[in-house]
């Protein structure tokens, strides 16, 4: 039976929830930065002053009890509330400083960083961005568990735990081979899917879950004879396959400064009222402290969004 005057430290607490993400304890001890005795006995402390058990040892792996799986959103929670109490405690009341972990997703993240990164610069010095690239659902996944503070991506996720902040409308402009007759057009609407042959990028992306939806609201088949033998886990890669004649695609506004500057490809743009777009914005977790200044970095994220999408105009018809 657990001791009703006994307070876990913030030490405890975070060691139970590194064994919980990590599944093992020498992971989480290295990423502690103690040693694997020190992890046992700060678990051990935390469950007898507790009185019941948060994580099952075994020789080949580490169990979260149903007891821990109940409790580690509130341990998460605390550490949460602990780290924003430290930022500010710095003087940092309103303003974005110290580490920073940002999840971007790879159909965002090359697009943005640069006119992102010089924002930070140049607005909050004092910050250190540590950014992750990676697909929605791990940087979902990663969020849950702590290793990242807050992801940028499409939205809405729907995901329990998580607050989403909408930061703009991104709409999808079609890219063709020279040679294409819809090349150059401005009207297109979503029947013109059907002939431009798709060429998606993997599972996994959510831009290719965005397109494909396009087609169903469309009625659109959507042809798979190039997709078939093609697996593509960047956008770069699609738009060099339609270079080579292979097929159409479809990339966000913000990618056409860099993409459309190779020499066989054209443009062409939706019909004004044709929704094809994506909604992009920064989810985090519920519990964090920090929405005032995950705010201020969302309007950094627009802006850099914004400059993105303005240096690709001149590639579009008109």
């Amino acid at each position: 039976m657990g001791n009703r005057e006994y307070k876990p430290t913030l030490a405890q607490i975070r060691t139970f929830v590194t064994i919980a993400e990590q599944k093992h304890f020498v992971s989480a001890a290295a990423k502690l930065g103690i040693s694997q005795p020190s992890l046992s006995q700060a678990l051990a402390s935390l469950e007898n002053g507790l009185g019941i058990q948060l994580i099952e040892r075994s020789t080949r792996r580490v169990i979260v009890t149903p007891t821990g799986e109940a409790l580690l959103p509130y341990a998460k929670a605390t550490l949460d509330a602990a780290d924003a109490f430290v930022t500010q405690s710095r003087g940092a009341l309103g303003e974005l400083a110290g580490p920073l972990n940002i999840g971007i997703i790879p159909t965002i993240a090359p697009y943005i960083l640069p006119a992102l990164l010089t924002g930070f610069e140049e607005q909050f010095p004092e910050l250190e961005p540590r950014i992750v690239e990676n697909q929605t659902e791990v940087l979902l996944g990663m969020l849950r568990d702590g290793q990242i503070d807050l992801a940028v991506l499409a939205t809405p996720v729907n995901v329990s735990g998580v607050s989403e902040l909408p930061l703009y409308d991104e709409p999808f402009v079609a890219v063709t081979h020279n040679d294409n007759p819809l090349a150059g057009r401005t009207d297109l609407t979503l029947d013109a899917l059907e002939d431009l042959n798709l060429l998606l990028l993997d599972d996994g992306h959510c831009l290719r879950d965005q397109i494909v939806e396009l087609c169903k609201i469309a009625a659109v088949h959507r042809p798979a004879s190039a997709e078939s033998v093609t697996r593509a886990s960047s956008l770069t890669t699609v738009v060099q396959l339609v270079v080579a004649d292979m097929g159409s695609t479809l990339i966000p506004s913000s990618a056409v400064a860099t993409e459309l500057t190779r020499p066989g490809v054209a443009a062409a743009t939706f019909a004004e009222g044709v929704d094809a777009k994506r909604t992009v914005g920064l989810v985090y977790r519920s519990s964090s402290q920090r929405a005032s200044e995950f705010e201020q970095l969302g309007k950094l994220v627009t802006s850099a969004f914004e400059q993105a999408q303005e240096a690709g105009k001149h590639l579009l018809p008109r």
